[in-house]
């Protein structure tokens, strides 16, 4: 949300204004559920009682330590998809404008938001398998690391579609951000005699360069926000281990 509101993509106002009068968190989270949802929620917080043994320490250890690998290495590979690094070939590549484009032909949006579009649907797919593999390593753990499991897993179905409705609004609010890039270099350009060209907005500082590197780190951004549920679950594994040992 810094990012959008630095490149004035969106409304910073003052949150603490913002906030007088509103419902609370607990109250605001409430309108995102239905009846099916909060059913599920309170039988995932009020478990049955009746659960197996949990595995043993150096069990647990070993399986923490084998979740947190995989967690980083799904962290690394969706990275280095969006900052385009790692040594291999991205497949999803980052639209650059041909070489002969002019600002009418070439200095369009719709390129970058579909590449925003398709790396979100990379993040997502990766990142629901990934979130599933953790949960179901913790289902062997304690009881109150399968709870959590379990409770996980209701607050994903419940949260899915109204978080996928506000990501998808992210490339929507970047297009402003192109716009105001471009624009003022159409500006500048029209006051100088300075010759145009593809070669020109890629340089460092061209307009078409900033917006490429504003581009990757909302992604980033984004990124660090989808990962947080499965970072918060191997964290909490990782304590349920120190304090088994």
């Amino acid at each position: 949300m810094r990012l959008l509101a630095d490149f004035n993509a969106g409304e910073r106002g003052d949150a603490r204004a913002e906030s007088r009068g509103k419902p609370s968190f607990a109250e605001r989270l409430g309108q995102w559920l239905d009846l099916n949802h909060a059913i599920a929620l309170s039988g995932a917080l009020h478990p049955s009682l009746r659960q197996g043994p949990g595995g043993t320490a150096a069990g647990a250890a070993g399986a923490a330590d084998q979740v947190a690998a995989l967690v980083a290495r799904v962290q690394a590979a969706l990275r280095d998809a969006i900052t385009q690094e790692g040594g291999g070939k991205a497949r999803i590549k980052l639209p650059v404008p041909e070489a002969g484009a002019t600002l009418e032909s070439g200095g369009k949006y719709l390129p970058y938001r579909r590449y925003y579009l398709a790396q979100q649907r990379e993040m997502e797919a990766a990142l629901v398998q990934l979130r599933a593999q953790v949960r179901e390593a913790l289902k062997g753990g304690s009881p109150s690391l399968r709870q959590l499991a379990g409770l996980d897993g209701v607050l994903e179905k419940a949260l899915a579609e109204r978080e996928r409705n506000l990501f998808l609004n992210v490339p929507l609010l970047l297009e402003k951000r192109f716009e105001q890039l471009r624009d003022a270099y159409t500006s500048a350009l029209e006051a100088s005699s300075q010759a145009d060209g593809v070669a020109r907005w890629m340089q460092p500082g061209g307009w078409l360069a900033v917006f490429c590197k504003d581009l990757q780190s909302v992604l980033l951004a984004e990124l660090d926000l989808r990962l947080q549920p499965v970072l918060g679950l191997v964290e909490a594994f990782g304590n349920e281990v120190s304090k088994s040992q």
